[in-house]
């Protein structure tokens, strides 16, 4: 999948408009779709190497990579939540907003899609909003927490500038001194509302996707490289129907001998064009 010329590029969009008229569109998207919010993408052009990340295993193992990992999602937090929508995220909730779009399923965990006015939304892979005891199961405010952080190492600033992934994510210098926080309920050890890698998307999530997916007519895939088995899983089931299948993204996927119409340019730019030719 090659960069298209404005030409081809308006041409396959309009192409696109006319296979998915008369629809009810389901929505997949990942980490591309919010490159343009400042929250780089896990893989392709301006991504940051993660050949060593946290898994749940690692996490709930050692004392130290908990630590590192509560350093540095704090150093990222403040970044992170400053993010705003963009063009591509307020397209989809305007789509919704008309009864174009019936859901978005999304891989990411910035929040984005639901500051930007959808409605109807499934964080397949959590959220950084909250925070989990995995002693007692109290739900915590991320902001609470990271005003307990801050309480417990008062010594910690945030720099201006920061490296972030897609996760809110940075790698700290020094982890020297960090005390991590703890459940103010049971002292437990917490864990972000986020699906780490080796854990199972959570099954009722999940099923909440497919049930999205069998009301819709139509499958865009935004921003998804469709690596994660999760995305992948959920394409195979459009697939099976033989629904319209719209892959959008810069890099080629998993997924794109499937598709109907792959579009290898930017979702900010893509799907306003679509929205303005649907409505």
């Amino acid at each position: 999948m090659s960069a298209s010329s404005p030409v081809e590029l308006s041409a396959t969009v309009a192409r696109t408009a006319e296979l998915l008229r008369g629809r009810k569109i389901a929505l997949l998207t990942g980490a591309g779709i919010s490159t343009d919010s400042g929250i780089p993408a896990y893989r392709g052009e301006g991504s940051r190497n993660r050949s060593d990340p946290m898994t749940i295993q690692r996490y709930l193992a050692d004392e130290a990579a908990r630590r590192r990992y509560w350093v540095g999602g704090h150093l990222g937090w403040r970044a992170f939540a400053r993010a705003e929508p963009n063009p591509g995220h307020l397209s989809l909730a305007a789509m919704e907003s008309s009864g174009l779009v019936s859901g978005v399923i999304t891989q990411n965990v910035d929040g984005l899609h639901l500051r930007a006015g959808s409605s109807h939304v499934i964080e397949v892979h959590g959220t950084m909003r909250r925070v989990l005891c995995l002693k007692c199961g109290q739900v915590f405010d991320r902001r609470d927490i990271a005003v307990q952080i801050e309480e417990r190492n008062p010594w910690i600033s945030v720099p201006e500038n920061v490296a972030l992934a897609p996760d809110g994510d940075v790698l700290p210098e020094s982890t020297d001194g960090f005390i991590v926080p703890v459940c103010t309920v049971c002292a437990g050890m917490l864990k972000p509302d986020v699906v780490f890698f080796g854990e199972y998307v959570p099954q009722d999530r999940f099923k909440a996707a497919e049930s999205l997916l069998r009301a819709s007519d139509a499958m865009i895939v935004a921003g998804s490289s469709l690596v994660v088995n999760s995305g992948v899983r959920l394409v195979e089931r459009a697939r099976r129907r033989s629904i319209p299948l719209i892959i959008i993204n810069r890099e080629p996927t998993r997924a794109d001998v499937w598709a109907d119409v792959t579009i290898a340019a930017g979702t900010s730019d893509v799907l306003p064009a679509i929205q303005e030719l649907l409505e």
